[in-house]
């Protein structure tokens, strides 16, 4: 990917406190004269995983641009401000813009109730990307490791930790465009995966039973029981009982 500004105005902090953002209006957020999107669409016509961009509503799009706080020179605002959120490999990845009908959920919208109490909020953390078995994408701010601030982190579904993948947010993206995916989800996917994915919306995904971090889970993965359940139930299976 060619070398794009990477810049997250003020969502991320080096502090953990849920202190209130200086809001800037939509006019210091939007550069007509940018070049990012522009930029992101020629990576996405040379990416090697299949890529879906959803369409925009725009006023979703004024409102999460408004409420996420980065600017459209960065790859996260171009995102959040042309797309109603991106979908990779069948939507086995779905990366968050300002919500559409295939993705209901705005970056911000999603990031409510979990790393923020309320909109304008500092995050310790900030959920920028999912996967239909439950893993988060997140850009940490603090919250999850003093010494990788400002990059990309992925919870594993498998054995429930943060790991640093040590990605910048322009990094991960190509990662999803043309990342050997297959590699990376090697043992947590089962025959047929893409067919099932059809039926799931971007606001569900997929429970197994045994649980992915089980050891019954793990040497029985092909014969786990799955289930499609809102995503909200993915995220409070691993976190509600921490925050």
């Amino acid at each position: 990917m060619r070398h794009l500004l990477f810049s997250f105005g003020l969502i991320i902090i080096t502090s953990t406190t849920n202190a209130q953002m200086k809001m800037r209006p939509l006019t210091e957020l939007i550069n007509k004269k940018s070049d990012t999107w522009s930029i992101l669409i020629a990576d996405i016509k040379q990416a090697s995983n299949p890529i879906e961009i959803l369409p925009k509503n725009k006023a979703a799009a004024d409102s999460a641009l408004y409420h996420a706080q980065v600017t459209t020179n960065s790859p996260m605002g171009a995102i959040i401000y042309e797309t109603g959120g991106i979908l990779v490999d069948s939507g086995w990845i779905r990366i968050l813009g300002s919500g559409s009908n295939k993705l209901p959920r705005s970056i911000i919208e999603w990031n409510i109730g979990k790393t923020i109490s309320k909109q304008g909020e500092r995050p310790p953390f900030l959920l920028v990307a999912d996967d239909v078995i439950g893993g988060f994408f997140a850009i940490n701010g603090g919250g999850l490791d003093a010494e990788g601030l400002g990059k990309v982190f992925y919870f594993a579904p498998d054995n429930t930790t943060w790991m640093n993948l040590q990605l910048s947010y322009t990094d991960f993206l190509q990662f999803c465009f043309s990342g050997d995916l297959s590699k990376f989800y090697e043992g947590m996917r089962w025959k047929n995966w893409r067919n099932d994915l059809s039926a799931i919306k971007g606001d569900q995904g997929i429970t197994f039973y045994p649980f992915l971090w089980s050891k019954e889970g793990q040497e029985n993965f092909d014969h786990t029981t799955k289930k499609i359940v809102p995503f909200e139930e993915l995220w409070n299976l691993h976190f509600r009982k921490r925050n």
